[in-house]
């Protein structure tokens, strides 16, 4: 698949992922491009801290090894954190044609869900804070409106701490 066929239908396949699971998920289009956490977070009117970064990794020496971490969008994750949490060693962020060829999609609409190849995953404990959270909806264009448990359920992804230790903890409460 090209980058400009993710692109073009990153977002429907989503939506019919969405639906053939019976998710209760919705996508948003507020409009304009999303590509980065601070654009999601101003279009969408949340704090950083609710848009989640779905982050692909790939083995340094074993580039067929692809893991998936999910972090809030207010934090660095650890990736040592990443592959001691999914029993992993020596990981590097994936490069952009294994992200789109892996998880099918092209980075910057990378949702939580969905992905076409089932891969390991990671949530960091602080995505769990939210009733809701907004995830990269297929493309730059569309958000992913969806619960925490949702992410976890459907992944089966392991729940820990991925931040990097300069981070401060979370805030107890937040919502």
């Amino acid at each position: 698949m090209s980058s400009e066929e993710a692109l073009a239908e990153g977002s429907e396949r989503l939506r019919r992922y969405l639906e053939g699971q019976q998710v209760q998920a919705s996508l948003i289009k507020p409009g304009s491009e999303m590509p980065t956490v601070p654009l999601a977070a101003a279009a969408l009117g949340v704090a950083p801290a609710q848009i989640v970064k779905t982050i692909a990794l790939e083995g340094k020496k074993d580039p067929s090894r692809v893991c998936v971490a999910i972090a809030t969008g207010d934090i660095r994750i650890a990736i040592t954190k990443v592959a001691a949490a999914l029993q992993l060693t020596q990981l590097k962020l994936a490069a952009p044609e294994t992200v789109l060829r892996v998880i099918g999609y092209a980075v910057g609409g990378v949702p939580p869900v969905g992905h076409v190849t089932r891969v390991p995953i990671v949530v960091d404990q602080r995505v769990l804070q939210y009733d809701i959270v907004f995830g990269g909806g297929g493309d730059e264009h569309h958000m992913l409106r969806i619960t925490p448990q949702e992410i976890v359920r459907l992944t089966g992804a392991v729940v820990a701490d991925v931040a990097n230790d300069s981070e401060p903890p979370p805030q107890a409460g937040a919502r």
